[in-house]
This record gives C-alpha cells, structure tokens and sequence, in this order.
C-alpha cells in the first residue's frame, strides 16, 4: 500500500511529516510518497539524519497556506504540494492521502479534483472525539458551514458507517448537535434533519446538547460545519485548560508534588486518552478517496497515526459501502 502525503501541509512541515513518514514506514510496512519542494524536503531528511527508505518524493514547488484562499488550490496554488497529491491519488498513484494543511483548501481538493460520491451533496470532516465512555465521531467540524436537512441525514449515515468498520460498534447512537433535546427545538434546517434522521433507519436517539457530548451520551454527533468547529475547538481548549490547572495544583506545594508521583500512572494513562494524536487526523467522508486531514499542529506521532487511519480506511473499504448505501437510498426515495 502506498499513502500519498501533503509534506508542506502543517505547523511543523517538512520536518514532523517526513520524520512521521519514517516511522510509519517502519512501523507499518508501507510505502510513502511525500509532495512539496523536493530539494527543501531532502535537506530536512539528511540533517535530520531522517531514514527515506520506501519514501518517494514529488517536486511540488508551491505552498498552499493558512491564510490563502482555500480555491486558489484550483488555479494561482494549483502547484502546491496539496494540489498535486489530490491529483496523484486520483490518478492512483497512491490508495490514500494525508494533509495537515488548511482545512478549506482540503475540503476544495476533495470536492473538485477527488469529487464526491455520486449523491452526496456536501462532504464532512469527522473528527474522533475522547469522552468519558470511549470516543464519539463529531460530523461536520468545519468542512461545510452551510447544511440543509438532507446532508445532515448523510452525515449521520456516513458517520455510523465509520463508526461500524473503524471502532466495531454496532448500530452506533446517533444525535443531532442542537441547543435543546426537544425535537422542536433549533431553526428550520435543524428541524428538518431531526424528521429525517427519525425516519432513517439509523439508531437515532434525538437531539443532544453539547454538554452532553463529553460523557458519551452518543456515538455520532451529527452537525453543521460551523457548529461542529465551534464544539471541536471548545473541547480543546477545555481539555489543554483542564490538563495545565492539573499540573499547576500537582506542582504548587510539597503536598501536590507527593500526591502527583503516587497517581503519576493514572494521570499518564488519563493524558494518553485524551491525546488527539493517537487518532492521527479526522477523514473526509463523502468523498470518492480516502482522504485524511490531519491536525494543524501535528507532530511526528500525529503524522504516523495518520498514516495508521489512511491504512485502515483504505483497507476497510468504507467508501463503496457508502455509495452502496446511498444509492439504495435514492431508489427506496423514488
């Protein structure tokens, strides 16, 4: 199996992609093509004594950044290194992508050059979610902003799908993100998704508050991309608030620093469960290839458990099971 990688795309890029690449190789006996300005991702590897066994690189000589407009991948970046991985995963020149760069221009490639499956209006990002009972699958968080009913009943079908192959839940809990339970609660949209989602077939057990996310209540939270950004980003900054008044009250006294070494293996094992990079990224799902978009601020680690969910995403063949989904769809609607 070969995974493409964006190697410009991210905080830390070149170096944590090419060094997460490195290990992933090792690790999981897979073969890498990186893309990005080949002569800049060289001079990362060898003075980071880097090992480019089973890596192939790509001159990419543009960068696609932050602050670009994501459709500038289309035409003035259409030389950048992410524009040129989407082009060589739909020329099958790898089975899966990985990218840590801008969200909106990941969301344009894989609307307009990787395309979505037929019958999927809007694709959505779906990012795994610790919680207090295992993880939930957060969709949208931030790919679409504008939803209507009929793509929020597709987010929670391609979400339980996920949920299905990647984790082995079955029949996964599925509730829509919303400012109350009651099922008149929120504006149109989310009216019509609630009837939708009730009359799908889905294990849909209703609204659910975003207070309720963080102790498991579901294993899909079906949103709108604004929303669901909005809810990502405020359970990461509880999560890095929660985890420094922790190590502030550990280290504040004697007594702390006492109390802080006889649970130091609880609170190593609470960290690991709350750690984003274990799950390596969040896949675009609606899309006709494997697509992962890995965290701004990924490190080496981050970038190798990318690597590890294109893999098994790839392999789990989740994306004719969608359209075989949906297509059924279409025909029970006729």
């Amino acid at each position: 199996m070969k995974i493409i990688m964006d190697g410009f795309g991210g905080d830390h890029a070149p170096k944590a992609v090419l060094e997460g690449a490195a290990a992933a190789v090792r690790e999981y006996n897979v073969d890498i093509l990186i893309t990005g300005k080949k002569q800049a991702l060289e001079q990362t590897a060898r003075e980071g004594n880097i090992d480019l066994s089973h890596i192939e690189m790509v001159d990419a000589p543009d960068v696609i950044g932050m602050d670009d407009d994501p459709v500038s991948l289309l035409k003035g970046k259409s030389e950048s290194s992410l524009a040129v991985a989407f082009r060589l995963l739909t020329k099958g020149e790898g089975d899966a992508l990985v990218s840590g760069g801008s969200t909106g221009a990941i969301a344009v490639g894989a609307n307009f050059i990787a395309k979505r499956i037929k019958g999927i209006k809007r694709a959505g990002l779906a990012s795994v979610i610790p919680a207090a009972k295992g993880a939930y699958l957060l969709m949208d968080c931030g790919a679409t902003l504008d939803c209507k009913g009929d793509t929020l009943l597709h987010y929670g079908l391609m979400g339980s799908i996920y949920m299905e192959k990647m984790f082995g839940i079955s029949s996964p809990r599925v509730g829509l993100l919303n400012i109350g339970t009651e099922e008149t609660k929120g504006d149109e949209i989310h009216i019509e998704a609630f009837r939708l989602l009730s009359e799908s077939g889905l294990n849909f057990v209703g609204n659910v508050e975003a207070r309720d996310l963080p102790f498991g209540e579901v294993d899909v939270a079906v949103a709108d991309g604004f929303s669901g950004n909005v809810a990502l980003k405020m359970t990461e900054g509880v999560a890095l608030m929660f985890s420094q008044k922790l190590k502030e009250m550990f280290l504040a006294d004697l007594r702390g620093k006492v109390a802080a070494v006889m649970i130091k293996d609880k609170f190593a094992a609470l960290k690991a469960s709350m750690d984003y990079t274990e799950y390596g990224g969040a896949p675009l799902l609606g899309v006709n290839y494997p697509v992962i978009k890995a965290h701004g601020s990924s490190n080496a680690k981050a970038f190798k458990n990318a690597v590890r969910q294109a893999i098994r995403f790839s392999e789990s063949h989740m994306i004719e099971e969608i359209a075989g989904r949906i297509s059924a769809e279409k025909e029970e609607n006729k």
